[in-house]
């Protein structure tokens, strides 16, 4: 990864996936802002310097193969959500995805697009073998991005994250290499 350039892909529904820029520095922080983001995410961006303080962060994780993190946005236009890779381990060839939505872009089926189209890079180009999709089991959103995008629910953690709220059980889907 650290020798690549951060890919760009196109989905059917005519968004992308792109290379976070500073400029969408004002969409985290609306993001931060956003009660569903702030439940089931750990977005604690206050002010645009933050925010683009974030996106270095992003891209320098790249170079350290240590995650591998895209905007989801109509080409030209402002971010609508993120989605990647976290937890990165290429030699043990796993990572755990991450996403989020804007209200606005929510229900068309959008992060499911992204998620099969990144957990196909993720196995074909990036060599993985196991991806990871934990979310809260009060997060029934997350749940059927997981089915829809080919995760097999695997079980429960119990009290595995800690939300704002207090601690939750996760429920654990996972794709592997021949599952696609």
């Amino acid at each position: 990864m650290a020798k690549m350039e951060q890919p760009v892909f196109g989905l059917p529904s005519g968004l992308e996936l792109r290379p976070w820029c500073l400029s969408d520095a004002d969409v985290l922080v609306a993001a931060s802002q956003d009660p569903a983001i702030r439940q089931w995410n750990r977005l604690l961006v206050e002010t645009p310097e933050d925010a683009r303080q974030r996106i270095e962060r992003i891209h320098e994780r790249w170079r350290t193969e240590m995650s591998a993190i895209w905007a989801i946005a109509r080409p030209g236009d402002e971010a609508v959500g993120l989605i990647g890779w976290g937890d990165i381990d290429l030699i043990g060839g796993s990572a755990e995805i991450v996403y989020w939505i804007l209200p606005a872009a929510r229900g068309g089926g959008v992060v499911v697009e992204a998620t099969k189209r990144l957990s196909e890079w993720a196995l074909n180009d990036l060599g993985l073998h196991r991806l990871r999709l934990c979310h809260s089991v009060a997060n029934p959103a997350s749940c059927r991005v997981a089915d829809k995008a080919g995760y097999s629910l695997e079980g429960t953690m119990r009290s595995a994250l800690l939300h704002a709220d207090g601690w939750h059980d996760e429920h654990l889907h996972a794709l592997v290499q021949g599952d696609i």
